[in-house]
């Protein structure tokens, strides 16, 4: 699965995200953030040892703000946060998991 058109809702603090199969999913932007998939959120498996992610420390401003949106290769996308955090890769596989996760939620509690 490829995505065929990435937008940014300021208004509601969503990313949608079209893909080639027609679907569109809506992301919050709170939720991209605090999943951000990378070693300094998220810390890291190295062989048989887990390393927990470093103290994050108090929330800066702009951390839920997205700045700038860049695709990387074929597989995914980057993004730049309002206070500077530009860490981890959302592969698509990812995104689209997570699409088809916010929308089966929705649909389970009667939103459309």
């Amino acid at each position: 699965m490829q995505p065929t058109k990435i937008k940014l809702n300021r208004e509601t603090k969503q990313l949608e995200i079209t893909w080639d199969d027609g679907k569109t999913f809506r992301y919050p932007v709170k939720y991209l953030r605090d999943e951000s998939p990378d070693a300094n959120n998220k810390g890291e498996q190295i062989l048989w040892k887990t390393i927990p992610p470093p103290p994050q420390g108090p929330d800066k401003e702009g951390k839920y703000e997205i700045k700038n949106i860049e695709v990387v290769g074929n597989y995914g996308i980057k993004i730049l946060w309002g206070d500077g955090y530009d860490y981890g890769i959302y592969d698509f596989p990812l995104l689209r998991n997570w699409g088809e996760m916010f929308e089966q939620t929705l649909s389970e509690n009667g939103i459309e």
